[in-house]
């Protein structure tokens, strides 16, 4: 299927791994191009390689308001036609483990700068009548997960900003939706089934594989499959969908909105 992507333009935050590196291949293989974020500059000059033609590399945080000046210099000429926002989170921890500076980082993580870059690019989508945002969250947002407050709280602020805003744009023809995605074999997940293992004593192998046990489905996502509806959900096909919040979790979420 022809997405229409061709010579369209996207920013793509964290292209250099897991969700972010395998949306930027799917995108690259429907003909689009890509502004690539990421803060490592050796495997980010090596994605250009693999398009050289097709890829800009922008090295930053993309959480910093460095990041969103570079990414204005670099597109100040350009027509952005989607923004896939998408960036690590913060260490697992219990309610009672978090400090105040915790929050504050978590805030800076992951709401502050997703608002200011969207604020950046709306405006030019909706003078364009066009444009596709895409939030990669979790699907913490639907059914917290234990050890990640600072992610359940503050991913489920990101949720409410994207359905406000969708909402306020509707008629626009820019679109805003979050993917959640459940458990998928990407470094991010990691860090989960270790902070178990060292609450409970239990291996990390353990640990891995009971959690996959509870996944319905019965086995870790792929970055590839995720990447796939991400590319629809980019394209123009996806016209009719904006302010949802689409689960990619192996059937993890047991609630009937899931």
């Amino acid at each position: 299927m022809d997405l229409q992507l061709k010579d369209q333009l996207f920013i793509v935050g964290g292209a250099t791994s897991g969700f972010g590196k395998a949306i930027t291949e799917q995108l690259l293989q429907e003909g689009a191009r890509i502004i690539a974020v990421a803060r490592g500059k050796e495997k980010l000059e090596a994605l250009q390689q693999t398009a050289p033609d097709k890829i800009i590399i922008v090295c930053a945080d993309i959480s910093s308001d460095e990041c969103r000046q570079q990414l204005m210099e670099v597109t100040k000429d350009k027509v952005v036609h989607g923004l896939i926002i998408n960036a690590g989170g913060p260490p697992a921890k219990t309610v009672m483990e978090t400090s105040a500076s915790d929050w504050d980082e978590a805030y800076r993580l992951l709401l502050r700068w997703k608002v200011l870059l969207a604020q950046q690019y709306v405006p030019g989508m909706v003078k364009n009548k066009y444009g596709r945002i895409l939030f990669i969250e979790s699907a913490t947002v639907k059914q917290p997960l234990e050890n990640l407050v600072l992610s359940n709280s503050l991913r489920a602020a990101v949720v409410g900003m994207v359905k406000t805003l969708s909402q306020e744009i509707a008629s626009t023809g820019v679109t805003l939706n979050v993917m959640a995605p459940g458990s998928h074999n990407t470094p991010a997940i990691d860090r989960i089934y270790k902070k178990k293992s060292e609450q409970t004593g239990l291996p990390f192998e353990q640990v891995r594989a009971t959690a996959i046990q509870q996944i319905p489905v019965g086995f870790l996502g792929e970055a590839a499959d995720f990447a796939s509806l991400a590319a629809w959900l980019l394209s123009p096909y996806s016209r009719f969908i904006t302010g949802q919040t689409i689960s990619v979790d192996g059937g993890a979420v047991r609630g009937i909105m899931g």
